[in-house]
């Protein structure tokens, strides 16, 4: 049995969802990729009757216009013009659900990727923020604060990015208004003081989770890469292992350029994993298969909306169930 053959069965039997609202979640979140794709899939199995060269061709041009990206669709199609000669398929429709696995498979390549937070067993769990400026990352905090406060964790904002303009304010707002605790240090003060701060109230206030903001100034690597570099050694001085997260916040409506500033910050920090934000707002939502597929960072949380649990943590399953719903 494929893998959208058990989606389904599991869809049927309702083990997918924990309700329908996370079930709505997905499905308006995944509305304007699903239309683009789906739309598109409809029309192309509508044109040809036969699975033939043209086909292959026009679907793989529709999946890189789906933001999946060149290097990921070459490799896709030839595993699907592969799946067609052996198992002999001829009829479009019969294709979908092939094509459906074939994504699924893009996603797990026999490896288990976790969405999953690593929390520390000791002591507080610190998760760095970094992207660049204007993909929604202090809002992405506020959320994920929010998440675990919900879970009636002690949580501790740390406004680490003193050099943008209004940035400590936007932090110290979001804290009034969740009603958790913030550090700050004054407007281009140095970052890492600021966060020594408030890693030092963390262990001595027993803080469960410290959610550090830093600068997103990527076009001088070389700068932010110390000052990450800085960040990460006070963090390890003071609670004696590793940050637990290095979480990248991505604006899925820029697209392939997404995709080069997770390389970017690959390149100057250990990123664990990806914050894909405003998934709501493309048509172009194949980008979470592409961030896996080039650069090998799991997506763990995705933006489906505007409130705060609209951000849900990320799920192959309900991600596909968002894509091809009328296919259940």
């Amino acid at each position: 049995m494929g893998f959208f053959s058990k989606l389904k069965e599991k869809f049927s039997k309702k083990e997918i969802f924990k309700d329908e609202k996370q079930k709505d979640r997905y499905d308006k979140g995944l509305e304007k990729t699903r239309k683009e794709f789906s739309d598109k899939l409809n029309k192309l199995n509508k044109k040809y009757q036969k699975v033939n060269q043209e086909y292959f061709e026009e679907l793989e041009e529709m999946l890189i216009m789906s933001d999946i990206g060149v290097n990921t669709v070459i490799n896709f199609m030839d595993r699907l013009v592969d799946r067609v000669k052996s198992e002999k398929i001829e009829n479009p429709e019969e294709l979908r659900e092939v094509i459906v696995d074939e994504l699924f498979i893009i996603y797990v390549n026999n490896e288990v990727l976790t969405n999953k937070i690593n929390y520390s067993e000791e002591g507080p769990t610190v998760l760095l923020f970094v992207g660049v400026n204007g993909v929604g990352k202090t809002t992405t905090i506020a959320k994920i604060a929010k998440k675990e406060k919900d879970n009636k964790k002690k949580i501790l904002l740390v406004a680490g990015d003193t050099f943008r303009a209004g940035a400590i304010e936007q932090i110290k707002e979001w804290g009034d208004r969740l009603k958790v605790d913030v550090v700050s240090g004054e407007e281009n003060s140095d970052p890492a003081s600021v966060v020594y701060k408030g890693i030092e109230k963390a262990k001595n206030e027993k803080y469960d989770v410290v959610l550090v903001d830093t600068a997103g100034r990527l076009q001088n690597k070389l700068n932010l890469m110390k000052e990450l570099e800085k960040i990460n050694k006070v963090i390890i001085n003071l609670i004696g292992h590793e940050v637990n997260e290095t979480l990248l916040v991505i604006d899925a409506t820029t697209g392939q350029n997404g995709i080069s500033q997770a390389k970017a910050f690959k390149e100057i920090t250990n990123v664990t994993g990806i914050v894909l934000t405003k998934l709501d707002g493309t048509a172009k939502g194949g980008i979470v298969l592409a961030i896996k597929e080039e650069v090998n960072i799991p997506v763990k949380f995705i933006g489906l909306g505007e409130k705060a649990e609209d951000l849900e943590y990320f799920d192959i399953e309900k991600y596909i169930y968002g894509l091809f719903k009328e296919m259940m």
